[in-house]
């Protein structure tokens, strides 16, 4: 994890999302935001650093709650403006005392379409 590259943080304010995957089950858990402080913190302590944008400061995953998200790999995209952390997750994930964050699930409903009305608008 030390030949990290230049990310690019000028896009997002100083910011980059942050995409928490479980390394073993590939789960994706939870999204946040780190700034270069918190990726300096998350790199020295193997467990994950955030910058709350709320806030306007460093919280670590767990350190209130005692479920940390320790750190086994860190990838970074195509336009080194995103990172995905693979994590071993001590506990819940989300404040709710869910496993991931992303529990609710969208419900696409059917809806009828007027055929006359949309080939009148095409």
């Amino acid at each position: 994890m030390k030949n990290l590259p230049k990310l690019n943080w000028g896009k997002s304010n100083g910011l980059i999302p942050v995409i928490i995957q479980d390394f073993k089950t590939n789960e994706v858990l939870m999204h946040g935001f780190m700034n270069k402080a918190a990726l300096k913190k998350t790199l020295e302590e193997r467990r994950v650093t955030y910058y709350s944008r709320t806030r306007k400061k460093l919280w670590t995953k767990g350190e209130t709650s005692g479920n940390f998200q320790l750190v086994k790999e860190i990838f970074v995209d195509c336009d080194l403006d995103t990172l995905l952390i693979k994590i071993r997750q001590i506990g819940n994930t989300c404040h709710t005392g869910k496993r991931t964050c992303f529990f609710k699930k969208y419900a696409h409903k059917k809806r009828k379409t007027n055929q006359s009305a949309l080939r009148a608008s095409l």
